[in-house]
């Protein structure tokens, strides 16, 4: 991104030659990667045209004429939004998701709209009511989920940065599974107007892009208070790229015990602790921590998320939105058509076992419950940010696994996530860098997790990281055309 920007102020090119190779190079890639729903070229050219006239007029700024791609749970005004669900087919919304205004006011341009899992539901994007993306490192792997049509986006070059959702490790992991960086911002730091909601407690609108910087110019921009949001905090934005620099001499790193478990892929453990030993050589201090209810954040995750997607997608009925299935002229029987016909699989159980959560005589059992170990897990965090400026740790027990191989064991794919979920229950910030490759060739993540608002930490401590390592410089060999 920051190459690109160079080019444009110098007038090696212009934003509309910038967006048409990104236009050709996602016509040429991606019926191979999958990677968009929609593509907005004629849009994308109006928005690159309307960049290059600012710069002309003197305006400069580190997003004006960027191609970017935009995850389609995030709305856009005039294009189809649909969540990666049918029951939204068609569905184009009549303003845009704030953080996608913020982009647009910014001079960005949008290519176009990523897949994801429905509605931001799953750890791999085959989820999706629109056919499945697939990593370009290996087109016979997942990308991760639910971002993974952004993550996929950037890592085969068909995008300059990208906007992605995060309700439990859905900018993360994929980002880890495509070998490019990602940044889960503090709940509350990003409006989440214009989102499209999975889990209210949870989603957080993150960035991805090629490097540190890069993710952190895109938060900068999409970043702050917005009165229309109430889970918005009113918490100033600092200036993310004074923490850009420098090593990391009188930072403490956590190493936590329990993210180093039975069963993770070996060449994920080994280069994990590699790259914490790189943070030592940048005069980190290391030191072990513990976050003793790490393994409650999987059952406590899959009670909160699902009661609140029980309640948040209740909307979702054929009458409001989208297309309706049935003509029996019973209201009823309507809702149980469209739903029926048009919700995947996985939202599906999903609907179930949050209504069965929160129904009478359940609840306090389980949601309830839920709840109160949610608290005892943001304690954890609290506790060893007592200690540690901010935590090393895996993004994910594996790299990128087959297409197929866990559809049919929901629990294995939720296990996925194992690493990031805790963050997103707690509220606090994530960043993700590539940091290495298995035997097959695939990328792995490291997690650098951070306090509540410390953002500028974990920017620094991968920014160093970055400066002190090229995995991030390799790319997948060319994605054959299909």
């Amino acid at each position: 991104m920051q190459e690109a920007q160079a080019g444009l102020d110098a007038g090696e090119f212009s934003a509309v030659e910038l967006t048409q190779a990104h236009l050709e190079r996602i016509d040429a890639l991606d019926g191979a990667v999958r990677a968009y729903l929609t593509v907005t070229a004629e849009r994308a050219l109006e928005q690159a045209q309307a960049a290059d006239a600012r710069r002309a007029s003197g305006e400069a700024g580190p997003l004006l004429g960027i191609p970017l791609a935009i995850k389609d749970v995030l709305s856009t005004e005039g294009v189809p939004t649909t969540a990666g669900s049918r029951i939204l087919e068609g569905f184009a919304p009549t303003y845009n998701a704030t953080a996608v205004q913020r982009l647009f006011d910014a001079g960005a341009v949008m290519l176009g709209k990523t897949n994801t899992d429905e509605f931001a539901m799953g750890s791999s994007t085959e989820n999706s009511g629109y056919g499945h993306t697939r990593n370009p490192w290996d087109l016979g792997r997942v990308p991760g989920g639910s971002s993974g049509g952004s993550a996929a986006a950037m890592a085969a070059g068909l995008a300059l940065g990208a906007l992605g959702t995060d309700t439990g490790g859905s900018v993360r992991q994929p980002a880890s599974f495509c070998g490019v960086v990602a940044l889960k911002p503090t709940y509350g730091r990003v409006s989440r107007y214009g989102l499209i909601a999975f889990a209210s407690s949870l989603d957080q609108v993150g960035t991805f892009g090629r490097t540190v910087g890069d993710a952190a110019t895109l938060l900068a921009h999409v970043a702050g208070h917005d009165a229309r949001d109430s889970t918005s905090a009113p918490v100033a934005v600092p200036d993310y790229h004074t923490a850009l620099g420098g090593d990391l001499k009188g930072m403490t790193v956590g190493v936590p015990k329990e993210y180093f478990i039975e069963g993770m892929q070996p060449e994920v453990e080994e280069a994990v602790r590699a790259a914490i030993a790189v943070l030592k050589d940048l005069g980190a201090e290391v030191r072990e921590v513990s976050l003793p209810h790490t393994p409650e954040a999987v059952p406590v995750y899959y009670l909160i998320a699902p009661a609140e997607a029980s309640a948040n997608l209740a909307r979702f009925d054929g009458v409001r939105y989208g297309p309706r299935e049935g003509e029996s002229g019973d209201m009823w029987q309507t809702y149980r058509d469209t739903r029926g016909g048009r919700f995947g699989p996985e939202v599906k159980r999903r609907i179930m076992l949050g209504t069965y959560a929160l129904s009478a005589g359940y609840y306090d059992a389980y949601y309830l419950k839920a709840q109160k170990v949610r608290t005892l897990i943001s304690r954890d965090f609290e506790q060893a940010f007592e200690e540690v400026d901010f935590i090393a740790a895996p993004t994910a027990p594996t790299t990128a696994f087959r297409v197929g191989e866990k559809t049919d064991d929901p629990l294995q794919m939720y296990l996925s996530d194992v690493f990031t979920l805790a963050v997103n229950l707690a509220g606090n910030c994530g960043l993700v860098v590539p940091c290495g490759f298995d035997g097959a060739g695939m990328p792995i993540g490291l997690q650098l997790i951070g306090p509540a608002f410390g953002e500028e930490v974990v920017l620094r401590a991968g920014h160093a990281y970055e400066g002190a390592t090229d995995w991030h410089e390799r790319l997948p060999v060319e994605v054959e055309v299909s």
